[in-house]
């Protein structure tokens, strides 16, 4: 079985998009687990899956595209920030779609795009991401209800402090000196998969530069170490708003490069970014 594939990267954070349509995948975790290794395969944080959207999709706010997410573990998200972005550009410079602005499907919901375009090509895409939430029955983490601030989480030898937040998926923030020397590989899978995240979380290293730019470094759940993180790259915004670290809107800063993430006055999250293809291919399983 012949499968057709297009690598692409938001800011590093890479995944291989398939059109399902055309080529139906019957394993999608099985398939992410093969082609996502790093040395067995062609290499990726996992696979997205392009699917039509809902009936009636020319109405403007029916989902014109489902999109599926599948970690490099093989587990399924709910949602990608920088996934999203990508599969705008693919979708759109393919002339899947003449629009510049649609609805994505995800399992965290709906998410509308807006693209800005030059000659046909997408220079950057502006995401919907949701309403955040907060209440740690929503997150979700174990313990007495309420908002998580900035509290104790045991370790294996230490104590970290983490705030919680959803934005279709959970995010475990800690703020430290020096994100970019977090100990990512030690603590991450730590905090993952602590018996207080029923449903794991993914983890963020926070470094507050000012009211306007943050510094994040991610364990992503599901696929370890990511360059970049859409979804956490608002996990950690939000966190930094919701503890008066930072005004709401915020330049996250990434191994790669910056996304730009606002908590705006309609109460939706908004991130803005790059979309990157690096190249095509055919997987042969």
């Amino acid at each position: 079985m012949a499968i057709e594939f297009t690598k692409l990267h938001g800011l590093g954070n890479d995944y291989l998009f398939i059109d399902a349509a055309a080529h139906p995948v019957d394993d999608p975790a099985e398939l992410s687990r093969q082609m996502s290794h790093r040395h067995l395969g062609v290499g990726s944080d996992g696979i997205i899956l392009i699917l039509p959207g809902a009936d009636g999709a020319a109405a403007d706010e029916a989902p014109a595209f489902t999109m599926r997410i599948f970690n490099a573990d093989g587990s399924e998200a709910e949602t990608c920030g920088n996934g999203i972005r990508c599969f705008a550009k693919y979708v759109y410079e393919r002339g899947m779609t003449d629009r510049t602005e649609f609805v994505i499907s995800t399992l965290a919901g709906p998410n509308r795009v807006a693209l800005k375009t030059d000659g046909g090509t997408v220079v950057s895409v502006r995401s919907n991401m949701g309403r955040p939430r907060f209440e740690r029955s929503e997150i979700p983490m174990l313990g007495a209800p309420g908002r998580v601030l900035e509290e104790d989480l045991e370790l294996d030898g230490q104590t970290v402090q983490v705030t919680c937040a959803n934005i279709g998926n959970p995010h475990a923030v800690i703020f430290v000196d020096d994100a970019t020397a977090a100990p990512l590989a030690e603590l991450g899978p730590q905090i993952e998969r602590h018996p207080s995240f029923p449903q794991r979380t993914n983890v963020e290293f926070v470094t507050v530069q000012d009211r306007q730019n943050i510094v994040m470094r991610i364990w992503e759940r599901g696929s370890g170490i990511t360059m970049a993180s859409g979804s956490g790259s608002c996990g950690a915004a939000l966190a930094s708003m919701i503890t008066d670290r930072v005004d709401r809107r915020v330049n996250v800063h990434l191994v790669y490069g910056t996304l730009v993430i606002e908590w705006a006055e309609d109460g939706f999250v908004y991130q803005e970014g790059p979309a990157t293809e690096v190249f095509s291919g055919t997987w042969r399983a």
